[in-house]
């Protein structure tokens, strides 16, 4: 079973700002909501468990899990280039990125997933036919794209509809491609 989870939250995320490589640690309530997937998981014994290489993914695998993280670089957060940290609302956007021909260092959408679909290729051939419980932490971006993985991309090529909330999983398996969980809520009302 592949259990995919958004880090908790930080400041950036609590201020509303685009939050990519520069990003920051988890903040108190990022903190919480990974105490509480650590809760809601606590009956799964994980077999693997793999991190983008920013702070605030590693900090949420390994509170939730009690275990090490394997960074992969291929899990790495979208780059936001130059638009990265600015205010959600002040950025100028093309769909539901930052405008490339505005703000230098914008990855390509199509190598972003490129480079996840080869992670989750790679895992699905090593992995595919075990019983394995595999848990990826990341970000919006990577929930949505493992989303796209076993769901299919949107029409409108807009992953982030699949995407998790901060501190939030989606549980899929290899086996039927499709997702078999529905999100969790790890808000606090329900520790």
């Amino acid at each position: 079973m592949i259990y995919v989870i958004r880090h908790g939250q930080t400041n950036l995320n609590k201020e509303g700002r685009l939050q990519g490589r520069n990003g920051l640690p988890l903040n108190e309530e990022g903190i919480r909501q990974a105490e509480n997937l650590k809760h809601i998981l606590s009956q799964i014994t994980f077999d693997y468990v793999f991190s983008s290489p920013q702070e605030r993914a590693i900090q949420t695998a390994e509170i939730t899990t009690g275990m090490k993280a394997t960074v992969d670089l291929r899990l790495d957060v979208y780059d936001l280039g130059e638009a990265d940290g600015l205010q959600k609302g002040e950025v100028k956007m093309a769909g539901v990125l930052p405008d490339p021909r505005i703000y230098n260092g914008v990855e390509q959408t199509d190598q972003y997933m490129q480079r996840v679909f080869s992670f989750m290729s790679e895992l699905q051939v090593n992995h595919g036919e075990s019983e394995k419980n595999i848990l990826i932490s990341g970000h919006r971006c990577t929930t949505g794209c493992i989303g796209a993985y076993f769901k299919g991309v949107p029409e409108d090529r807009n992953i982030l509809k699949l995407s998790s909330n901060n501190g939030e999983y989606k549980q899929y398996e290899f086996a039927d491609n499709h997702i078999l969980g529905q999100t969790a809520d790890t808000s606090l009302k329900n520790v």
